[in-house]
Parts: structure tokens; C-alpha cells; sequence
């Protein structure tokens, strides 16, 4: 199994509609095929402790049944969509892969 985890800081002139249609956007990569699950998330409202960052906009996980999956989650055309689509809207894209 393959952990793919994706969190995006927006660009903050984006208006509320913008954001809403970049959630939909990630929402959308469930639609890949080679993606068992995926679940998409805001920072939690958890207490604070030194460890916990909230300063994203939208996490992202997706996991895939082994490394060649993921692999193929990465060129798949809804995936590649995605990106053209709303690459504009982040500012920063930070990315953990575990298996």
C-alpha cells in the first residue's frame, strides 16, 4: 500500500467560490482508477502543540495499492486535469509519499 499525502497553501486572493471549486478539483481525483481511496480535509480544529502545522488551505490522501499505482494516479488524465487546471490557485505544494 502506498500513501500518497498532499497538502496545498492557496494563494489568498482567491474568493471563496475559487476555493470552493479548487475543493471540488481535489475532490475529483477519487474519480482515478488506479486510487483505492481518498479523502480530502481542511486543517482540524485540534488543540495546538509544537508539532502540528495548519497553515494549509487543503490536505489531500490518497492511497494506492502498491508504487506502480501511484505511479499511474500521476499521469492519469483526471489527475493531469487537475493540475492544469488549478495549478494557478496554490502557492505551495508540499508532498509525502509512505509505504
Amino acid at each position: 500500500m502506498l500513501i500518497h499525502t498532499v497538502f496545498f497553501w492557496l494563494k489568498p486572493e482567491l474568493t471563496a467560490t475559487e476555493r470552493a471549486e479548487f475543493r471540488r478539483g481535489v475532490e475529483s481525483l477519487a474519480n482515478v482508477k488506479h486510487v483505492e481511496k481518498v479523502y480530502v480535509g481542511a486543517p482540524a480544529a485540534v488543540p495546538d502543540r509544537p508539532v502540528i502545522d495548519r497553515t494549509f488551505a487543503v490536505g489531500l490522501t490518497v492511497v494506492c495499492r502498491d508504487v506502480a499505482a501511484q505511479n499511474a494516479y500521476q499521469v492519469d488524465p483526471v489527475h493531469l486535469a487537475f493540475v492544469a487546471r488549478f495549478n494557478s490557485y496554490w502557492m505551495r505544494v508540499q508532498v509525502y509519499d509512505a509505504e
